[in-house]
């Protein structure tokens, strides 16, 4: 017999919660182990159509999906519980809401400070996300602006820190492919449970 691959999942997303707090994986670790087990054809247009209509309804959704308005809600609830789900916010333009002024900043820091530099990051609005990278850098963030002197005073900003020694930007000049998750999502779906009659596999 076929195991259920939802009693599956939920069996990886016990033992993972198990792993996570044993061996203290990193958000992005977790984030890898949990896009390799759960996702499956039906996952996938769900969060499309979310995406491509915010403001959908659960009825809505199934009637467009063919699947039943109770598999549309346990999909949703799966995918928050499991964290794949983070939020139901508006996607904001930066540009149309006057920041139109970008950069990405490497920084090389003093051994150890990680911590300091992700609280002052944190503390400073105009970064909207930084990483911890390898390579010639520690941190990679991206920061925005409403004009080229409010770019440069949160350069300055940076370069002021103490836990900094050194910073290199480049000013972004124009977006070639916006940030984006479904294309990969869709690139190697799972097949969806045999209970949802719209996403059988074809004969």
């Amino acid at each position: 017999m076929t195991p259920d691959p939802h009693i599956a999942g939920q069996q990886f997303l016990i033992g993972l919660a198990r792993v996570h707090r044993n061996a203290k994986l990193s958000g992005s670790q977790l984030y890898i182990l949990l896009m390799s087990g759960l996702l499956d054809a039906l996952d996938v247009d769900l969060l499309r159509t979310m995406h491509e209509n915010p403001r959908i309804g659960t009825l809505e959704l199934a009637r467009r999906l063919g699947v039943a308005r109770g598999t549309v809600q346990a999909r949703l609830d799966r995918l928050g519980r499991s964290g794949v789900v983070t939020g139901h916010g508006p996607d904001i333009d930066l540009e149309a809401a006057g920041y139109g002024f970008q950069a990405f900043v490497s920084l090389e820091i003093a051994q150890g400070e990680l911590t300091d530099v992700a609280a002052e990051l944190a503390a400073l609005p105009a970064v909207l996300e930084a990483y911890a990278t390898t390579g010639s850098s520690d941190v990679l963030c991206r920061i925005a602006a409403s004009s080229h002197e409010d770019l440069q005073n949160s350069l300055l900003a940076l370069s002021r820190s103490p836990y900094i020694s050194r910073s290199t930007s480049v000013v972004v000049l124009s977006t070639v492919v916006p940030p984006r998750t479904l294309p990969l999502l869709a690139s190697d779906p799972r097949s969806a449970p045999r209970r949802a009659p719209a996403y059988r596999d074809a004969p």
